[in-house]
């Protein structure tokens, strides 16, 4: 059995994810690199302590086979980064069914279904950890038309902060990346837009909101997602013992506002910032 640390993380065909394995690969790391269509991925197999695996996390059977193989391939897993999530934005009133029950299993039933799966193996190791990457939308409704995307993001933190109390006794780590508006992590080609051509109410919200996302990409005012990694890497090394680790300044200014005023105060502040 291997004394290297492992790390599975998930949703690495692209963006942070991938990064995210590329930068533990380096580190010296075994990398369990978890994504829906492994056969297409070229990069990562470069690396002889990458091992890919099939993953769609809401999809009970492919987590349970995921982890099971990368538990059978390693020995063990020391780091689980839960990465894998999608972007829904648009009116609610507009939104279909199956977008708004995607949004939630991606984002919210996909952590908890790769947690469970994973608590018995740390549990029998004495302990492990759990880096779930959320979002500064996870605190701050900062940008109109997103809420269910906040929605997700507000109960992966309820779950991370929930899951701590029960999994302290068991040696067993809970952290939290909260990141948001990186350069490269393809969130906003992901977005799945809630539309309605017969229902103009929302458009010139929805126009504002395109606006700002498209001259935040175009300007350069999104930072580098390796801060993102090196925070995640931070935790994982031990560097850090963070809780909640907010990456980049938008985010960072947004919660100090959020903190210093009442909610009403502070909605209002947003809203007029989309006039």
């Amino acid at each position: 059995m291997t004394t290297k640390k492992t790390i599975f993380i998930t949703g690495t065909s692209t963006g942070l994810g991938k990064l995210t394995a590329i930068h533990f690969a380096k580190l010296g790391w075994n990398v369990a690199a978890t994504m829906r269509t492994p056969e297409k991925e070229t990069e990562l197999t470069a690396y002889d302590n990458i091992k890919l695996f099939k993953l769609d996390v809401t999809n009970l059977a492919e987590v349970n086979s995921a982890v099971d193989d990368a538990i059978a391939a390693f020995g063990k897993i020391d780091v689980v980064v839960n990465n894998a999530g999608m972007g829904v934005y648009g009116a609610l009133e507009l939104a279909e069914e199956d977008t708004i029950d995607w949004q939630f299993a991606v984002n919210v039933r996909g952590p908890i279904n790769v947690t469970r799966k994973f608590l018995p193996h740390f549990r029998s190791m004495g302990g492990g950890m759990f880096i779930n990457i959320s979002s500064f939308m996870g605190f701050t409704t900062a940008v109109p038309l997103g809420s269910l995307y906040n929605m997700s993001k507000f109960a992966l933190e309820g779950l991370t902060e929930g899951l701590y109390y029960e999994l302290k006794p068991l040696n067993i780590e809970l952290r939290l990346i909260e990141q948001g508006g990186s350069s490269g992590n393809n969130f906003q080609n992901n977005i799945r837009w809630s539309k309605d051509e017969n229902i103009t109410a929302y458009e010139g919200l929805m126009d504002k909101v395109t606006a700002l996302m498209a001259e935040a990409a175009e300007s350069g005012a999104l930072f580098d997602p390796q801060t993102i990694v090196d925070a995640i890497a931070a935790q994982a090394t031990g560097a850090s013992r963070q809780f909640r680790t907010v990456v980049g300044e938008a985010g960072n200014n947004l919660l100090a506002l959020r903190r210093s005023v009442p909610i009403e105060e502070y909605l209002e502040t947003i809203a007029k910032g989309f006039e």
